[in-house]
């Protein structure tokens, strides 16, 4: 059985893009596209968008038709233009059903099994890292592993861990490892600390720190060594993400840098995770679109011709304005999503890239 997800086109998401957003349609979009199993509305819209993120004005609202609409396998879309001569999609079932305007809403109860989704889960789980960013006072809170059943210092899958407060019976949790600091590059404040994922287990011993009896966990998945000092977190805290992401590119006055890459690589391409400077303090949420720029090398004139300023000498430079004689402009290099949101910070998965991205790159609304 196909599996079933409604089609999430909510109106919020139009309101946010901009009356001066223009759909550029790809010069090989076809004038039909046949809805194949495993596609989602993100997919299809890349088929006629060079920008996917702009979908709800593809697929566009019509108010004379009440119930809302789901596309599904051997659908029928086709690209027309209407009076304006602006593109948008009409959908045509291969059901037995008359042509019509697409009318995306929200659908409260899902009724079928086999409808198009925007961007589920699944499809970027295998990419989504699950460590955590936590603050220096959320760390001061947290309980950590103070040994084993076995006497190491560290453990792996199998092993039982005692934890120094009380836990809930039966409960899972999270075991994780304080990593480093991250800075933020514009103010020089700490957006906390990196906590690596390393193991899962559950308490199976809830313990009596009043008698100065630890809690016992059996661990049931672990990714690397267990160490003493750890922390343990509930599984669910910072885990749970939405079954569909709905995506919308951030509003033009957005700008962030990327803080951290996961890799810990000196570049990194599509489909690896990031860390920004900018969360829900700056108004970021779940399935926000953004750009990643870089701004091209400074250039100074010397007595032998231009220069890169790295290369020109300390007087060259402090002659310049800024370390470059040039404004010089700011490259498009790919496209990310966030999928996590701290408050002043957020994860984020690379949807594409024309080259690698670095640390110090910004992000901001896409073109």
């Amino acid at each position: 059985m196909l599996k079933k997800i409604l089609l999430t086109l909510s109106l919020f998401a139009c309101s946010t893009i901009s009356l001066a957003d223009q759909l550029k349609i790809n010069d090989d979009a076809p004038k039909t596209y046949v809805v194949v199993k495993g596609d989602t509305l993100w997919d299809i819209s890349s088929v006629f968008l060079n920008q996917p993120w702009l979908w709800p004005k593809l697929w566009r609202l019509n108010p004379d038709i009440k119930n809302p609409h789901l596309i599904y396998p051997g659908d029928i879309i086709s690209l027309v233009y209407d009076e304006n001569g602006e593109p948008m999609l009409v959908l045509k079932s291969t059901k037995g059903k008359p042509g019509f305007k697409w009318s995306p809403k929200i659908r409260q109860k899902n009724k079928e099994n086999s409808a198009i989704k925007l961007l589920p889960l699944e499809v970027i789980a295998p990419f989504i890292k699950y460590d955590q960013l936590f603050s220096a006072e959320q760390l001061e809170q947290f309980p950590h592993v103070i040994g084993s059943d076995e006497g190491y210092r560290s453990s792996i899958t199998g092993f039982k861990v005692y934890v120094n407060k009380d836990l809930e019976l039966s409960k899972t949790y999270a075991i994780y490892n304080k990593g480093e600091e991250i800075i933020d590059p514009e103010t020089e404040l700490s957006l906390g600390f990196y906590a690596d994922l390393v193991a899962t287990g559950q308490a199976i011993r809830s313990g009596n720190m009043d008698e100065k009896e630890p809690a016992t966990l059996k661990i049931s998945t672990a990714k690397r060594e267990i160490h003493s000092g750890d922390y343990v977190v509930p599984v669910n805290e910072g885990q749970m993400l939405p079954s569909i992401f709905t995506m919308k590119a951030v509003d033009k006055s957005f700008r962030g840098t990327i803080v951290k890459a996961v890799s810990e690589g000196r570049e990194f391409g599509k489909l690896e995770v990031v860390m920004i400077n900018r969360g829900t303090e700056h108004q970021v949420v779940v399935g926000d679109v953004m750009s990643i720029r870089r701004l091209s090398p400074g250039v100074v004139e010397t007595n032998t011709g231009p220069k890169y300023t790295h290369e020109a000498s300390r007087w060259h430079r402090l002659l310049s304005d800024n370390g470059s004689d040039y404004k010089m402009p700011e490259e498009y290099l790919g496209e990310l999503m966030v999928f996590k949101v701290y408050p002043q910070a957020s994860m984020a998965l690379i949807l594409k890239t024309e080259k690698p991205a670095r640390l110090q790159d910004s992000v901001a609304a896409p073109e």
